[in-house]
Protein backbone atom coordinates (compact mmCIF):
# COMPACT_ATOMS: atom_id res chain seq x y z
CA UNK A 1 0.00 0.00 0.00
CA UNK A 2 2.81 2.50 1.10
CA UNK A 3 2.44 5.44 -0.83
CA UNK A 4 -1.96 5.44 -1.43
CA UNK A 5 -2.42 4.62 1.98
CA UNK A 6 -2.59 8.48 3.16
CA UNK A 7 -4.72 10.01 0.27
CA UNK A 8 -6.68 6.66 0.28
CA UNK A 9 -7.48 7.45 3.81
CA UNK A 10 -7.82 11.29 3.35
CA UNK A 11 -10.30 10.54 0.79
CA UNK A 12 -12.18 7.74 2.26
CA UNK A 13 -11.96 9.80 5.90
CA UNK A 14 -13.89 12.68 4.12
CA UNK A 15 -16.58 11.35 2.10
CA UNK A 16 -17.26 9.23 5.35
CA UNK A 17 -17.56 12.96 6.85
CA UNK A 18 -20.54 13.32 4.55
CA UNK A 19 -22.30 9.89 3.79
CA UNK A 20 -20.04 7.12 5.25
CA UNK A 21 -22.51 4.55 4.06
CA UNK A 22 -21.97 5.27 0.42
CA UNK A 23 -18.09 5.00 1.15
CA UNK A 24 -18.83 1.27 2.44
CA UNK A 25 -20.90 0.76 -0.47
CA UNK A 26 -18.27 1.96 -3.21
CA UNK A 27 -15.15 0.19 -1.92
CA UNK A 28 -17.05 -2.53 -1.16
CA UNK A 29 -18.97 -3.53 -4.31
CA UNK A 30 -15.97 -2.37 -5.91
CA UNK A 31 -13.76 -5.44 -4.12
CA UNK A 32 -16.19 -7.41 -4.11
CA UNK A 33 -17.02 -6.92 -8.66
CA UNK A 34 -13.23 -6.59 -9.67
CA UNK A 35 -11.17 -8.43 -6.23
CA UNK A 36 -9.52 -5.03 -5.61
CA UNK A 37 -5.87 -5.41 -3.91
CA UNK A 38 -6.24 -2.21 -2.50
CA UNK A 39 -9.31 -2.14 -0.67
CA UNK A 40 -10.03 -4.27 2.35
CA UNK A 41 -11.94 -7.56 1.76
CA UNK A 42 -13.81 -6.67 5.17
CA UNK A 43 -15.51 -4.02 3.41
CA UNK A 44 -17.03 -6.94 0.77
CA UNK A 45 -18.60 -8.97 3.11
CA UNK A 46 -22.05 -9.18 2.47
CA UNK A 47 -23.25 -8.61 6.01
CA UNK A 48 -21.25 -5.09 5.57
CA UNK A 49 -22.82 -4.39 2.19
CA UNK A 50 -26.45 -5.20 3.60
CA UNK A 51 -26.08 -3.21 6.77
CA UNK A 52 -24.40 -0.84 4.89
CA UNK A 53 -26.86 -0.47 2.04
CA UNK A 54 -30.25 -0.56 4.43
CA UNK A 55 -28.65 2.71 6.15
CA UNK A 56 -27.73 4.33 3.08
CA UNK A 57 -30.73 4.18 1.98
CA UNK A 58 -32.49 5.39 5.08
CA UNK A 59 -30.00 8.73 5.18
CA UNK A 60 -30.72 9.42 1.91
CA UNK A 61 -34.14 9.97 2.43
CA UNK A 62 -34.07 11.51 6.19
CA UNK A 63 -30.99 13.81 4.85
CA UNK A 64 -33.21 15.70 2.79
CA UNK A 65 -35.99 16.50 5.09
CA UNK A 66 -35.29 19.94 7.15
CA UNK A 67 -34.15 19.94 10.48
CA UNK A 68 -34.62 15.97 10.41
CA UNK A 69 -31.12 15.80 8.77
CA UNK A 70 -29.57 18.03 11.30
CA UNK A 71 -30.96 15.48 13.33
CA UNK A 72 -29.33 12.87 12.17
CA UNK A 73 -25.88 14.78 11.47
CA UNK A 74 -26.08 15.32 15.53
CA UNK A 75 -26.47 11.33 16.07
CA UNK A 76 -23.59 10.65 13.09
CA UNK A 77 -21.27 13.14 15.00
CA UNK A 78 -19.87 10.00 16.52
CA UNK A 79 -20.46 7.74 14.00
CA UNK A 80 -18.85 9.33 10.75
CA UNK A 81 -15.25 9.69 12.51
CA UNK A 82 -15.71 6.25 13.83
CA UNK A 83 -16.20 4.95 9.86
CA UNK A 84 -13.52 7.39 8.75
CA UNK A 85 -11.05 5.71 11.43
CA UNK A 86 -12.26 1.87 10.96
CA UNK A 87 -11.69 2.33 6.89
CA UNK A 88 -8.28 4.08 7.35
CA UNK A 89 -7.27 0.99 9.73
CA UNK A 90 -8.06 -1.45 7.60
CA UNK A 91 -6.61 -0.10 4.45
CA UNK A 92 -2.90 0.22 6.41
CA UNK A 93 -4.00 -2.70 7.87
CA UNK A 94 -2.41 -5.39 5.69
CA UNK A 95 1.26 -3.71 5.49
CA UNK A 96 2.22 -2.71 9.18
CA UNK A 97 0.82 -2.04 12.67
CA UNK A 98 2.29 2.03 11.96
CA UNK A 99 0.26 2.52 8.66
CA UNK A 100 -2.66 1.12 10.31
CA UNK A 101 -2.45 3.71 12.85
CA UNK A 102 -1.57 6.51 10.74
CA UNK A 103 -4.36 5.58 8.01
CA UNK A 104 -6.97 5.58 11.29
CA UNK A 105 -5.68 8.77 12.26
CA UNK A 106 -6.40 10.61 9.19
CA UNK A 107 -9.33 8.95 8.34
CA UNK A 108 -10.96 9.94 11.56
CA UNK A 109 -9.38 13.48 11.90
CA UNK A 110 -10.61 14.30 7.94
CA UNK A 111 -13.83 12.32 8.75
CA UNK A 112 -14.72 14.88 11.89
CA UNK A 113 -13.32 17.73 10.32
CA UNK A 114 -15.57 16.87 6.92
CA UNK A 115 -18.61 16.11 9.34
CA UNK A 116 -18.33 19.50 10.91
CA UNK A 117 -18.67 21.43 7.67
CA UNK A 118 -21.52 19.90 6.19
CA UNK A 119 -23.29 19.95 9.13
CA UNK A 120 -22.78 23.86 9.53
CA UNK A 121 -23.79 24.22 5.76
CA UNK A 122 -27.23 21.79 5.95
CA UNK A 123 -27.73 24.24 8.68
CA UNK A 124 -27.63 27.05 7.19
CA UNK A 125 -29.48 25.50 4.03
CA UNK A 126 -32.18 25.02 6.37
CA UNK A 127 -32.95 28.44 6.88
CA UNK A 128 -34.13 28.80 3.33
CA UNK A 129 -37.99 28.02 3.66
CA UNK A 130 -38.03 25.43 0.73
CA UNK A 131 -37.40 21.96 1.15
CA UNK A 132 -35.90 22.03 -2.33
CA UNK A 133 -32.23 23.30 -1.76
CA UNK A 134 -31.96 20.46 0.92
CA UNK A 135 -32.93 17.70 -1.64
CA UNK A 136 -30.24 19.06 -4.23
CA UNK A 137 -27.61 19.71 -1.54
CA UNK A 138 -28.23 16.37 -0.29
CA UNK A 139 -28.10 14.53 -4.12
CA UNK A 140 -25.11 16.35 -4.61
CA UNK A 141 -23.43 15.57 -1.69
CA UNK A 142 -24.28 11.60 -2.54
CA UNK A 143 -23.12 12.01 -6.07
CA UNK A 144 -19.86 13.96 -5.12
CA UNK A 145 -18.74 11.20 -2.62
CA UNK A 146 -19.74 8.60 -4.79
CA UNK A 147 -17.36 9.86 -7.70
CA UNK A 148 -14.79 11.10 -5.83
CA UNK A 149 -14.45 7.67 -3.49
CA UNK A 150 -14.53 5.60 -7.06
CA UNK A 151 -12.14 7.94 -8.44
CA UNK A 152 -9.88 7.21 -5.71
CA UNK A 153 -9.63 3.35 -5.79
CA UNK A 154 -7.80 4.23 -9.46
CA UNK A 155 -6.20 7.38 -8.95
CA UNK A 156 -6.03 8.18 -5.14
CA UNK A 157 -3.94 11.03 -5.10
CA UNK A 158 -6.12 12.99 -7.86
CA UNK A 159 -8.86 12.21 -5.57
CA UNK A 160 -7.28 13.05 -2.41
CA UNK A 161 -6.61 16.75 -4.43
CA UNK A 162 -10.21 17.23 -5.09
CA UNK A 163 -11.08 15.73 -1.55
CA UNK A 164 -9.01 18.93 0.03
CA UNK A 165 -10.63 21.26 -2.21
CA UNK A 166 -13.93 20.35 -1.47
CA UNK A 167 -13.01 20.68 2.18
CA UNK A 168 -11.14 24.41 2.16
CA UNK A 169 -13.87 24.83 0.15
CA UNK A 170 -17.05 23.90 2.50
CA UNK A 171 -14.88 25.62 5.29
CA UNK A 172 -14.66 28.91 3.65
CA UNK A 173 -18.04 28.96 2.97
CA UNK A 174 -19.00 27.77 6.95
CA UNK A 175 -17.48 30.87 7.64
CA UNK A 176 -18.80 33.07 5.13
CA UNK A 177 -22.35 31.62 6.40
CA UNK A 178 -22.01 31.55 9.98
CA UNK A 179 -24.84 34.19 10.51
CA UNK A 180 -27.15 31.87 9.13
CA UNK A 181 -25.63 29.09 10.75
CA UNK A 182 -26.27 30.75 14.02
CA UNK A 183 -30.28 31.57 13.27
CA UNK A 184 -30.67 28.03 12.47
CA UNK A 185 -29.42 27.15 15.76
CA UNK A 186 -31.97 28.99 17.53
CA UNK A 187 -34.34 27.85 15.11
CA UNK A 188 -33.33 23.94 15.40
CA UNK A 189 -32.92 24.70 19.46
CA UNK A 190 -36.70 25.95 18.92
CA UNK A 191 -38.14 22.59 17.24
CA UNK A 192 -35.88 20.62 19.78
CA UNK A 193 -38.25 21.61 22.57
CA UNK A 194 -40.98 21.26 20.27
CA UNK A 195 -40.98 18.02 19.98
CA UNK A 196 -38.73 17.21 23.43
CA UNK A 197 -35.47 15.95 22.30
CA UNK A 198 -34.33 19.58 23.22
CA UNK A 199 -33.65 21.18 26.68
CA UNK A 200 -36.26 23.85 27.38
CA UNK A 201 -34.93 27.78 26.76
CA UNK A 202 -35.98 28.59 30.53
CA UNK A 203 -34.57 25.63 31.51
CA UNK A 204 -31.39 26.30 29.45
CA UNK A 205 -31.25 29.82 30.33
CA UNK A 206 -31.46 29.19 34.31
CA UNK A 207 -28.95 26.99 33.92
CA UNK A 208 -26.35 29.39 32.00
CA UNK A 209 -27.28 31.79 34.40
CA UNK A 210 -26.73 29.59 37.59
CA UNK A 211 -23.61 29.15 36.04
CA UNK A 212 -22.47 32.71 35.17
CA UNK A 213 -23.49 33.46 38.77
CA UNK A 214 -21.46 30.99 39.96
CA UNK A 215 -18.38 31.75 38.19
CA UNK A 216 -19.21 35.38 39.08
CA UNK A 217 -19.26 34.69 42.76
CA UNK A 218 -16.14 32.32 42.61
CA UNK A 219 -14.12 35.37 41.40
CA UNK A 220 -14.84 37.87 43.80
CA UNK A 221 -14.08 35.65 46.47
CA UNK A 222 -10.72 35.06 44.86
CA UNK A 223 -10.63 38.66 44.38
CA UNK A 224 -11.73 39.48 48.21
CA UNK A 225 -9.63 37.06 49.91
CA UNK A 226 -7.98 38.29 53.64
CA UNK A 227 -4.46 38.54 53.44
CA UNK A 228 -2.22 37.52 55.65
CA UNK A 229 -1.92 38.45 58.81
CA UNK A 230 1.16 40.87 59.61
CA UNK A 231 2.91 38.71 62.25
CA UNK A 232 2.47 35.65 58.99
CA UNK A 233 4.44 38.02 56.80
CA UNK A 234 7.06 39.20 59.70
CA UNK A 235 7.79 35.26 60.04
CA UNK A 236 8.36 34.83 56.27
CA UNK A 237 10.66 37.73 56.36
CA UNK A 238 12.56 35.88 59.17
CA UNK A 239 13.48 33.24 57.76
CA UNK A 240 14.33 34.62 54.39
CA UNK A 241 18.12 34.74 53.81
CA UNK A 242 19.86 37.83 54.47
CA UNK A 243 21.46 37.75 50.98
CA UNK A 244 17.62 37.95 49.41
CA UNK A 245 16.50 40.47 51.42
CA UNK A 246 16.28 44.12 49.91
Amino acid sequence: MGAELIPMAFTTGWGSGINAYAVVLVLGLADKVFNLSQIPNALARTDVLIGAGVLFVVEMFADKIPYVDSAWDSVHTVVRPAVGATIGYLIGHDTASLDAAVGAATGGVTALISHGIKAGLRAAVNTSPEPASNVLVSTTEDVTVTGVTALAIAHPWWAAAIALLFLVLGAFLVYKLAARIRRYKRRYDAWGERVGIAVPSERRERRERRERRERRERRERRGTAAPPPPSARADERLERPFDQET
